[in-house]
């Protein structure tokens, strides 16, 4: 009985809410603003104002927050992705919002998932016009500058930690430990680098040629994340002229992992500007040649189907939500990270 009210009570919340977006969005139709499209699949988004400055023009807030990864983030079974590309999305189907500002507080994360939302935003401004500000936090380091550098402008604070442009890959060998123990392993294989990084080989079973191929692999990626340093920074140069940052002459010296102060960024144009997100949002404007703005963001709505399909979730899904929820992440051996770790106490 006690369960059965509480699902009606759900219920009635999750219909008050679709209730509520409806008409919200049948007076934006009256009103003559363009309706949002339908989603069917994806985040379920819903508008709300940060800053209410009585102007009809938005700028749209978008959040990358924590460790940057592909794994699902939510309950409704999205990732980080899936979310910032939705509230790319809806951001480019609104006339009314003139710009973006990207705020970034991140050490990066996995390879894949940095490179996916870099995409997003080099697709967005490439077919929308409208220009992504970057606003960077205490943190945007390794795959945190990786989202960023695609941005139109880049404003950073003096103290915020950025840079770390490089690649990381782990691995653990605990044969001696095997060994010590007594576990002896039994692997079938059809190639002699079928078992590449595996842990539980002795020195002298790896073959020759097994660190060359993997620093390959290291270099192949490191080489696109300088690419993509140097293409984003030279074509927001293009666009913004002297009111920003060129890359120094010497800016190929300092991409070797180490972290740099948003003082240091500037002097090597990593980054256009010093300032907070109040500067950041003034350059937001002047790009995108308007007066005032009011200031909106995207957040995920849930209702009742998200609340049931979180029985059905899997508890590894959980699991990754604690562990980059806590400090230091876990890194995956053999995967590859743009990713800056501070060392532990």
């Amino acid at each position: 009985m006690i369960f059965a009210i509480i699902l009606l009570v759900l219920l009635f919340i999750s219909l008050f809410g679709n209730l509520t977006q409806f008409v919200s969005r049948m007076l934006s139709f009256n009103n003559g603003f363009k309706p949002a499209m339908t989603r069917n699949i994806g985040p379920k988004l819903e508008e709300c104002v940060l800053e209410d400055n009585d102007a009809r023009n938005k700028i749209a807030v978008v959040e990358v927050d924590g460790i940057i990864t592909s794994h699902t983030a939510d309950p409704a079974g999205n990732s980080m992705v899936d979310v910032i590309k939705a509230q790319l999305d809806r951001a480019k189907e609104d006339d009314r919002v003139k710009a973006i500002i990207l705020k970034v507080d991140s050490p990066g994360g996995e390879v894949m998932a940095s490179d996916q939302i870099n995409r997003v935003i080099t697709d967005f401004q490439d077919k929308s016009g409208k220009p992504v500000i970057c606003s960077m936090g205490s943190l945007a380091a390794s795959g945190g500058y990786y989202i960023s550098v695609p941005c139109r402008w880049i404003e950073a604070d003096q103290l915020t930690l950025t840079g770390s442009i490089g690649v990381i890959m782990e691995g653990l060998n605990y044969r001696g430990l095997m060994d010590k123990l007594g576990v002896q392993p039994n692997v079938y294989k059809s190639g002699k680098y079928k078992d590449m990084l595996s842990g539980m080989r002795e020195t002298n079973e790896i073959p020759a040629g097994e660190h060359a191929m993997v620093q390959g692999l290291i270099d192949e990626t490191y080489a696109t994340f300088t690419n993509v340093v140097y293409t984003g920074r030279s074509q927001a140069h293009l666009k913004n002229g002297n009111e920003g940052r060129a890359l120094a002459d010497n800016w190929t010296s300092f991409v070797d992992g180490r972290v740099l102060s948003g003082k240091q960024a500037l002097d090597l144009g990593f980054v256009d500007q010093l300032g907070d997100f109040d500067a950041a949002v003034k350059a937001a404007k002047k790009i995108a040649n308007i007066g005032g703005a009011n200031l909106i963001e995207y957040r995920e709505r849930y209702d009742l189907s998200n609340f049931l399909s979180m029985f059905g979730q899997s508890s590894q899904s959980h699991d990754i939500k604690l562990d980059m929820g806590m400090g230091i992440p876990k890194l995956q051996a053999g995967a590859l990270y743009f990713l800056w770790q501070a060392p532990e106490n």
